[in-house]
């Protein structure tokens, strides 16, 4: 392979200083992301097996060789196998990238190869974080899918779970509101079997926020966007994503919610496999991963990003369903 200059430390780009360049830049993705809720956990393996016991699924750990076992559940339905799903997404700098473009704000030099790739990268993030947001919102509510909007996983089926739901009839002028919110926080409570929280968030479309505000029992002035009411506390989240499609999908189904807790130590997590390579082999994934390789002819450089993510949610009764029925 063709070494070519590392803009960020003089060196060659190896795999683990792109690596480590894409996962220093800026966090991109939304809600999900800014709150931290899904703790990043690395796998050594593509698949991993998941068993459910009491409504709480967990990742069966590693042991050391020859070490005792882990005790399954004798019900050969409470365990699955799972892949984990494998992202790859590329681009490449070509010269006419490079030559003869302006840096920004910058009015004689011209661009670097350094200032280029960096774009490349951000660019390449944001959408691999994009898709994990996309997949964590998914995992909120028990199913898995990709960026093309397949299902990939219903843990809700998998494990025979059954979900639930509160419909809060908001088209009833007599509607209790606050009897509703109790409903949803005595599910979550009764769901958490042995976790810990803090509160309870609820993530609504705006067409659920809307009517929830404006119904006659729910007295609040100059509600924009995030609220606590009765115990709870509701935001408007209007993200919407374009799958690979071309579809664009709103992450919040229109006129739902989804209520979950927030505070809680080990219910959300998105396993990281390694990356589908040679040298990263029984290693623990990171997030994302990022290569180059200069083309023979010298024509490009590829630049080569994958993630392979699978977001749990361990106790998938947790997150509440809100609708209106009427």
């Amino acid at each position: 392979m063709v070494e070519i200059l590392n803009p960020f430390d003089a060196g060659g780009y190896s795999l683990a200083e792109m690596t480590q360049a894409i996962n220093i830049l800026p966090n991109l993705y939304t809600r999900l992301g800014q709150m931290g809720l899904f703790r990043f956990e690395g796998v050594t393996q593509r698949s991993v097996i998941i068993e459910q016991a009491e409504g709480v699924l967990n990742l069966l750990p590693t042991v050391p060789l020859g070490g005792p076992a882990t005790v399954a559940n004798r019900d050969a339905r409470s365990m699955r196998s799972f892949t984990v799903p494998w992202i790859p997404h590329d681009d490449s700098i070509t010269p006419q990238d490079v030559q003869g473009v302006r840096g920004f704000g910058v009015a004689d030099a011209a661009d670097p190869l350094a200032t280029v790739m960096e774009r490349k990268l951000t660019r390449m993030r944001s959408k691999h974080a994009q898709t994990r947001e996309f997949m964590e919102v998914n995992a909120l509510r028990g199913i898995i899918r990709d960026g093309s909007g397949s299902t990939l996983y219903d843990y809700f089926s998998e494990f025979a779970l059954t979900r639930q739901q509160v419909d809060f009839t908001l088209g009833t002028t007599t509607t209790n509101v606050q009897a509703k919110i109790r409903e949803v926080l005595r599910k979550v409570e009764t769901e958490l079997k042995g976790e810990t929280m803090t509160s309870v968030l609820a993530l609504v479309s705006p067409e659920f926020f809307d009517r929830l505000i404006g119904h006659a029992k729910v007295e609040q002035a100059d509600v924009r966007r995030r609220f606590p009411f009765a115990g709870m506390v509701f935001e408007e989240y209007s993200a919407t994503v374009t799958l690979s499609t071309g579809q664009t999908e709103t992450l919040i189904p229109p006129g739902e919610g989804i209520a979950f807790p927030l505070g809680t130590m080990d219910t959300f997590v998105t396993y990281g496999a390694p990356a589908n390579l040679i040298e990263t082999v029984n290693t623990l994934g990171v997030p994302m991963y990022a290569r180059q390789l200069a083309r023979q002819d010298g024509s490009a450089i590829d630049v080569k990003t994958e993630a392979s993510i699978l977001p749990v949610n361990k106790r998938p009764r947790l997150a509440v369903r809100l609708f209106s029925g009427n």
